[in-house]
Parts: C-alpha cells; structure tokens; sequence
C-alpha cells in the first residue's frame, strides 16, 4: 500500500486526563506520558493510511528501544491535552519520534522514542518502504 505524498508526517490527538491517571497530588502520573505517545503514533499511523495491526500483519513488529521524557509542568484530572506527535527520522531499520504534549497551547511535557523493526523471529527486519524517508523524514 503507497502512501499518498500529502499525507503529514506529523498529527495532533486530543485526550483528556481520566481520574485513575493522576496521583494522590492530583497530577498525571508519569509513567502515563509514555502511554499518551503510543497513542500519538498509532493515530499519526492511522493518519496516514495505516495500523499497527495492518503491519503486524504483514510480519513487521515495531519495538520500543528508546524513550526519554522531559516533564515541564504537571497535567491535572480533566485537562484537556493535545499531544503532537512528529516523525523526525528514519532509517531502513528504525522510526524516532518528538512529542510535544500541550495544555491550552502551553508545553507540559516533551519526548523522544526510537522504535525498531523486528520479525516474529526477533531478529532485526527492514521497515516496509512506506513507512522509510518519504516526504521530509529524511533516510539514513
């Protein structure tokens, strides 16, 4: 499947913090950031013609072997967050992603996450050619 050449290499999704997400001190749990950026890339897949499923079925696996988060200011129960998520590079092997999660147009939280791509065999696998360096993200 080809990608059309319009399509972004960046998407916005809005969430809204649920309860069972915050702390005692009524801010977003931490560890609740990194599942924010799973579902920015899987909306920008979506975005752009594409699932998760779609790919793993094709027998590619995307794994997560980077992530690093930079906290700026707390989220609280109810916030209504937006989360950009940006493909910034690719190679013939992995995906790095920038996310930038914002509050009302104010930055809470910055992220990076390098995703690799393996077999069902856990061995190390090309990634599909429409998924590679179209359209900006540059190729290595």
């Amino acid at each position: 499947m080809d990608r059309a050449q319009d399509k972004p290499l960046f998407g916005e999704t809005t969430i809204r913090v649920r309860y069972a997400e915050v702390d005692r001190m009524g801010f977003l749990h931490h560890s609740n950031y990194l599942v924010y950026f799973e579902q920015g890339r899987t909306e920008l897949l979506r975005q752009m013609g594409y699932s998760y499923r779609d790919i793993e079925d094709q027998g590619f696996l995307l794994v997560l072997t980077k992530v690093a988060v930079r906290y700026r200011r707390p989220a609280r129960f109810d916030d209504l967050l937006t989360v950009r998520t940006i493909v910034a590079r690719t190679t013939t092997v992995k995906i790095e992603h920038r996310y930038e999660v914002l509050r009302d147009g104010e930055l809470l939280a910055e992220g990076e996450t390098t995703l690799g791509c393996i077999g069902a065999d856990g061995k190390v696998r090309i990634l599909p050619e429409h998924l590679r360096g179209e359209r900006g993200a540059p190729r290595v």
